[in-house]
């Protein structure tokens, strides 16, 4: 079904379809990503915790949060500049300057990315330093190694964002998939049967990234297509990319911010002993199939929305925001009533250490339920996002990690103990998403933010 409609006939269905069809229609394939994203951690934790072991697992859980800071510039530049920038030149049917565009953001990305590796190597030295002695080499290694990776990270941001952008989110499904894929056929060669442990994991990714970037280069530069780019016919142009950067960087330093955050909140994970932090790794795991869900509901409402205010149709771009609550709340609440009776079940798949499942299950039953208000932060996000007014976005993210979350877990851990981690969760996400709800209440949507 997906194939079978043109540029034109996506974009009118976008601008002149049902809101709730449309918004289910394009929001399946974007679940679907959602669903194999999650998958993609949630496999690595398998190959991990069964065949690395309680350091190896540990020492990846509390990295990940210093790569996700780097990873969080591909991030903002792709979710906050590339979908609004193109999605508004898409909405009002202006092809090439969609390319022209969507060519300066991926070039530049990737030079972004490049220039990252000897910034990753440099933290990885640092960090490790202050890490642990347990779990210090682990760390060293994993983020030193894992530098290779982002420059193609980056390029699958932009490509997942420009598609999106344009209403087609079923190819970077079909990308997420094949990247799935090859996690796990190199998971299974590098850690299973070569037994490389750590330096297997990130070899994994790396390879996988690689394939997929080589099938990427393909569907942008090589297939026959009307929306297909020009590398040869590249050149910089200096307006195109001061406004990426305008529109991008409070995003990209609200990303950031956040990971910096869960860095932060891992360290104080990182004071009650390696299982800690192996039980929150395997509880995230699980969860983010929960939170990625109600997330891509918010990216298809920033699509939507970008494409009408681009043609200056207001009035449809509030019931777009309007409709994207009430189903990111619905999704929600289906995951919690399917996921929290299975919770065992689910953690025993990770491990079958006793004090590893105790704190992995409570885990669950804790901070699965701030999904609800998750899914309400990332719509009103979406609806700021397509407006371009990313420093909203920015100002909301602190407040949700730094002074909801953060604050919390220091001022009830004395009593809650590593358990106000989860309740942390709970609270900054719910406080966050009703603050975010009112804040969209009051925009005004016939002010020109572009």
């Amino acid at each position: 079904l997906f194939k079978k409609q043109s540029t034109e006939e996506r974009r009118n269905m976008i601008l002149n379809g049902n809101i709730l069809s449309t918004l289910l229609f394009l929001s399946i394939p974007t679940l679907m990503v959602g669903i194999i994203q999650a998958l993609i951690p949630l496999s690595d934790g398998l190959f991990l915790n069964n065949l690395g072991g309680v350091l190896v697992a540990s020492s990846v859980s509390f990295s990940q949060p210093i790569l996700n800071i780097m990873i969080a510039l591909s991030q903002g530049l792709g979710v906050a500049a590339a979908m609004a920038m193109i999605g508004k030149l898409y909405g009002r049917g202006i092809i090439r300057a969609v390319k022209e565009t969507t060519l300066q953001i991926f070039v530049f990305s990737f030079l972004v990315g490049l220039g990252l590796i000897p910034v990753c190597i440099f933290l990885a030295f640092f960090i490790a330093k202050f890490t642990t002695p347990e779990i210090k080499q682990y760390v060293f290694i994993y983020i030193s190694l894992y530098s290779l990776v982002i420059p193609f990270n980056f390029l699958a941001s932009i490509y997942n964002a420009a598609k999106n952008s344009v209403g087609r989110p079923e190819v970077p499904f079909i990308r997420v998939f094949i990247l799935l894929i090859l996690k796990i056929i190199f998971n299974t060669i590098f850690l299973y049967f070569l037994r490389m442990g750590i330096v297997g994991a990130v070899l994994a990714t790396l390879c996988s990234y690689i394939v997929v970037t080589i099938w990427m280069y393909h569907e942008l530069f090589i297939k026959k297509d009307e929306m297909r780019l020009e590398l040869k016919k590249y050149k910089f142009i200096a307006p195109i990319v001061k406004k990426l950067l305008r529109i991008g960087f409070p995003s990209m330093i609200s990303y950031m911010l956040i990971y910096l955050g869960f860095f932060l909140i891992n360290k104080e994970v990182e004071h009650y002993g390696a299982v800690a932090l192996n039980a929150q790794g395997i509880a995230s795991n699980i969860n983010s199939i929960c939170f990625i869900l109600p997330a891509s509901i918010g990216t298809t409402v920033t699509s939507m929305i970008s494409m009408n205010l681009g043609i200056g149709n207001i009035e449809k771009s509030k019931k777009i925001f309007y409709c994207g609550i009430t189903t990111s709340i619905v999704i929600a609440l289906f995951i919690i009533a399917s996921t929290l009776p299975f919770s065992n079940v689910f953690t025993l798949s990770f491990t079958r250490e006793k004090a590893v499942l105790d704190i992995a299950n409570r885990a669950l039953n804790i901070y699965t339920y701030s999904v609800i208000g998750f899914g309400i932060f990332c719509v009103c996000q979406g609806v700021f996002i397509a407006l371009a007014r990313t420093k909203v976005p920015m100002f909301m993210s602190i407040l949700r990690i730094w002074f909801f979350r953060y604050l919390f877990i220091l001022f009830t851990k004395s009593t809650l103990g590593l358990y106000s981690v989860f309740w942390g969760n709970l609270f900054s996400n719910l406080l966050a998403g009703t603050v975010f709800f009112i804040l969209v209440l009051n925009i005004d949507w016939n002010k020109n933010y572009s």
